[in-house]
């Protein structure tokens, strides 16, 4: 007992020693749901977090976050860190090894020549750019999606928008955030892939298509190469830039955390969660589930076709990666899980949300394989892989189907799943093969329940690892541990996949499922009635939206 009480004292002593030394790594992670911070040991496990839940708006048709909103949620989430770090270990940290920004992917962030944003933040949840998207694919002979940045800095064009022409630097989440951080109007390469198309070869942006888009808007565009407003483009490693007084300032206004801490490039949550999963190299893969759901599959050589399915990105590293992306994941799940704790609190027995998101999912293990006969859309939003510009959340069922808490809970999270297991089709239709799919994110924190029922809607093994609740918060510090080690001597020359194998999961312990049979073929007569019922979805689309256009026309 003695020396168990010693080992954990030294132990303590080491990591309190690690923080006032700077040994550390931090990474933040701008979720679509939540803002997290995590701090990360010599060793690469986490040993603090700090969070802030914030939500996306719909303000005049535009899926949006405010400024103000990302700074105060960043700081919230800072100063949550540093305290639990001071509860922990009785110190309070005043720098790190270096630090990582990683946000949601896509979208549009436009600034004029003074730094000034030209309209609000359009997220990648926003679906009105099919024309554009549509015309970039044909010119390119690449699969331009609705959400990319081009997509949407071309559709402002087409329509003529009054702030198109003022356009002198376009970005993501991630690349605002570390610029306002660091001066430096920089992406690390995985993020950049989803504004621009990315040559495999150079690992930067296609110059041959920047070339098609400045002849294709010469009379109309920015008045510049649309090459001059994009980011640098930085790999894995690369100095990014370091914290200034005035990013310091935005990060901790309590002074804490000095300036000059080094910044890895900024990353999109996709390249996170490939870090977060040690899916960097060729025949792996990973499932990230949140907000939105996707997959990333390294490959091996480039797809036969283009496939409006899926996107062509990179990892941080540069690598080609095809990523099916659905726009809805477990949001509607969540829904359903605070009605039922607004029930049980009706019926005087009260549970954390936690607590009932947990019993809802479990429950879904005493379903019927395939739901019974249920059959649920979580479109919240567009969905451009089943060609749904909008959503509704629909649940229905035939009369002799079996309504149970079981087959209802196992329907929503093959919901969850569907438009993903009809992206990935696509990929076994183009023979890419996969030696291992990781999971990751909040849905997978409730052991052996979406993990088993993904491995039945993949056909495949999926494994997740004690770090797969941590997700991008964690894999963005490990991408800056990276930055510091690459700086230093710690692994001169190391590249990203062999630095996350002998360096972060040399001894990680992973929790492997194979697909069940009857699982398998539950979700197989599932997905056939999900396909089926598409129909039943766009009607309620065009139904709800003749609806309220005539209430407002009323109105």
């Amino acid at each position: 007992m003695v020396e168990r009480q010693d080992e954990g004292a030294g132990r303590l002593t080491g990591l309190r020693e690690a923080i006032e030394q700077g040994r550390t790594a931090l990474g933040i992670e701008l979720g679509s749901t939540r803002i997290k911070a995590c701090l990360i040991g010599p060793d690469n496990a986490p040993l603090a977090s700090g969070s802030h839940d914030w939500e996306n708006q719909l303000v005049d048709g535009v899926w949006t976050y405010s400024l103000d909103a990302v700074w105060s949620g960043l700081q919230d989430s800072v100063t949550a860190l540093l305290a639990d770090v001071e509860r922990q270990y009785g110190v309070r940290p005043t720098t790190v090894g270096a630090i990582g920004v990683s946000a949601m992917m896509h979208g549009y962030l436009a600034f004029d020549e003074a730094g000034d944003l030209l309209v609000p933040f359009r997220t990648w949840r926003n679906t009105t750019t099919e024309r554009a998207a549509a015309e970039l694919t044909g010119l390119f002979g690449h699969n331009i999606p609705l959400r990319w940045s081009v997509a949407h800095l071309y559709q402002a064009i087409l329509d003529e928008e009054a702030h198109a022409p003022q356009v002198r630097h376009l970005t993501t989440l991630a690349g605002y955030v570390h610029w306002r951080l660091t001066g430096q109007q920089v992406l690390g390469v995985g993020d950049a892939s989803g504004v621009f198309p990315i040559d495999a070869a150079t690992r930067d942006y296609d110059r041959r298509m920047l070339a098609q888009l400045d002849e294709l808007v010469a009379d109309r565009g920015p008045g510049r190469s649309v090459g001059e407003l994009l980011p640098r483009v930085l790999p894995a490693g690369a100095d990014a830039g370091a914290l200034t007084e005035e990013g310091a300032a935005l990060l901790d206004p309590t002074g804490t955390l000095r300036p000059g801490i080094p910044l890895c490039p900024p990353e999109g949550d996709a390249g996170t969660g490939m870090v977060a999963t040690n899916s960097v190299a060729p025949r792996t893969g990973n499932v990230s589930a949140g907000t939105s759901i996707f997959a990333m599959v390294v490959l091996e050589k480039p797809l036969e076709r283009v496939h409006e399915e899926l996107d062509l990105v990179t990892t941080p590293a540069g690598d080609l990666v095809a990523m099916v992306h659905c726009n809805n994941g477990a949001s509607e799940l969540g829904a359903w899980a605070e009605l039922f704790g607004q029930f049980a609190a009706a019926l005087g027995q009260p549970a954390e949300p936690g607590a009932v998101f947990e019993a809802l999912l479990r429950s879904a293990l005493d379903g019927d394989a395939d739901g019974g006969g249920l059959l649920a859309y979580n479109y919240l939003s567009g969905e451009p892989i089943t060609g749904l510009e909008a959503g509704r959340p629909l649940f229905t069922r035939t009369p002799d189907s079996r309504l149970t808490l079981g087959n209802f809970a196992r329907t929503q999270v093959y919901s969850a799943f569907g438009t993903l297991s009809l992206g990935m089709r696509v990929l076994a239709e183009e023979q890419v093969e996969l030696d291992a799919m990781f999971a990751h994110g909040g849905l997978f924190k409730t052991e052996g329940v979406a993990q088993r029922l993904l491995a039945a809607a993949l056909g495949a093994p999926v494994a997740v690892g004690r770090t797969a609740g941590e997700g991008g918060a964690w894999g963005i510090a490990v991408l800056a541990a990276y930055r510091a080690s690459a700086a230093g001597a710690a692994a001169p020359g190391q590249d990203l996949g062999a630095y996350l194998g002998a360096e972060v999961f040399a001894d990680a312990a992973l929790d492997v499922v194979e697909p069940d049979a009857e699982d398998v073929a539950g979700f197989s007569a599932f997905l056939e009635r999900y396909s089926a019922g598409l129909a039943i979805e766009r009607a309620a689309v065009e139904t709800l939206r003749t609806r309220d256009t005539t209430q407002e026309a009323a109105g």
